[in-house]
């Protein structure tokens, strides 16, 4: 009696291990949402925000197939530095995900507007982007086909950048970066920018991160008459609640 007992209690140990262990269905898509807050708006290393604080929020919709779509809205200042009439970046962008042997691949289109820039050439900017990823290493290249940030006769710029991404348990991340971008006929205007970014994940989607970011190009300035260098090494802290 004694053995069967302990024969069925087994027997209903290893059926809860085994549903325990079981993966839930992949589902067809799924639709998050993100809001944050950063110390200062970089983007390539560049200050959109004249070094100042900036409000980030956008929506993602990824199906189980490798195709997703995304838009994703910032305050920025640039813009109206400039002589330009827009406080808001808006960009939409969308893309396919897939495996080519040990690679990650990731190509899409993204389009940068800037509603009401009234900048000419318009600041609006279209790039088309594909990226590699091996292990925690990822190499990604972007094309603008249009002009580059209302820069004139600058279609034909890149962006190549390489990241990687380490998981150091616990929640802690660190993203070592560098990239470079090509400016078409503006010469003085190209830069190789670098960062490193620690992170962490609190869970329950809040997570939180520090980045030194810094640039080799003194020429992006603003607003006068202070012409800050928004490119100069600096600290950005962020903070996101992504649902």
């Amino acid at each position: 009696m004694k053995l069967k007992k302990l024969a069925v209690l087994l027997s209903s140990l290893a059926a809860t291990a085994a549903m325990a262990q079981a993966k839930a269905p992949e589902p067809d898509y799924t639709l998050s949402y993100n809001v944050g807050v950063v110390s200062d708006y970089r983007y390539r290393g560049i200050s959109q925000t004249r070094l100042q604080p900036a409000l980030q929020g956008g929506i993602d919709f990824a199906h189980k197939s490798g195709w997703y779509i995304g838009t994703w809205l910032s305050t920025i200042k640039w813009i109206k530095d400039v002589g330009g009439d827009a406080n808001i970046e808006w960009d939409v962008y969308g893309g396919y995900k897939f495996e080519a042997g040990p690679l990650g691949m990731d190509v899409g289109l993204l389009t940068y507007n800037y509603p009401s820039n009234k900048l000419n050439p318009s600041a609006d900017t279209q790039e088309a982007y594909v990226a590699g990823t091996w292990g925690p290493a990822t190499l990604k290249v972007s094309y603008a086909f249009s002009n580059l940030f209302g820069f004139a006769s600058s279609s034909g710029s890149y962006y190549a950048d390489l990241s990687a991404n380490f998981d150091l348990g616990g929640g802690w991340t660190v993203t070592p970066h560098i990239g470079y971008q090509d400016v078409v006929h503006n010469s003085a205007f190209s830069y190789t920018d670098y960062s490193v970014t620690v992170g962490k994940d609190f869970g329950n989607g809040l997570s939180a991160s520090v980045a030194l970011v810094g640039t080799d190009n003194s020429n992006y300035v603003g607003p006068a008459p202070g012409l800050k260098n928004l490119g100069r090494t600096g600290v950005v802290a962020g903070l996101k609640y992504t649902f």
